[in-house]
C-alpha cells in the first residue's frame, strides 16, 4: 500500500496523541518522545527523537518504528496513517 509522505509532526501527533508517548522535550528540530513502562512491566525505558521535518524518509521512519519498539513495521506506518 502507498502512503502519503509522512511529516514529523504527524508520527508525533498520532504517538502522543495515543497516550503512550510523552513529548519530553524539543532538541533543536526534534521532538523527543519518552515511553515509561508500567511498574510489572520488566522492559526499559524507550526515548524516541522524531525529526520535525515536513516529510519524513522511509529510512527514518523505519527507525522511529524499531525505536519505539514496534514489531511490524507495515503496521506501524498503517497506523499512523490511519490516525493523523
Amino acid at each position: 500500500m502507498s502512503y502519503a509522505p509522512f511529516s514529523g509532526r504527524d508520527v508525533v501527533k498520532v504517538m502522543v496523541n495515543s497516550g503512550i508517548y510523552e513529548w519530553q522535550r524539543t532538541r533543536g528540530d526534534h521532538a523527543i518522545l519518552r515511553w515509561e513502562p508500567p511498574e510489572d512491566h520488566d522492559a526499559e525505558a524507550r526515548t524516541v527523537p522524531v525529526p520535525l521535518h515536513d516529510e519524513i524518509s522511509e529510512g527514518t521512519l523505519q527507525k522511529i518504528a524499531d525505536q519505539a519498539g514496534a514489531k511490524d513495521y507495515q503496521k506501524f506506518k498503517r497506523w499512523i496513517d490511519q490516525n493523523r
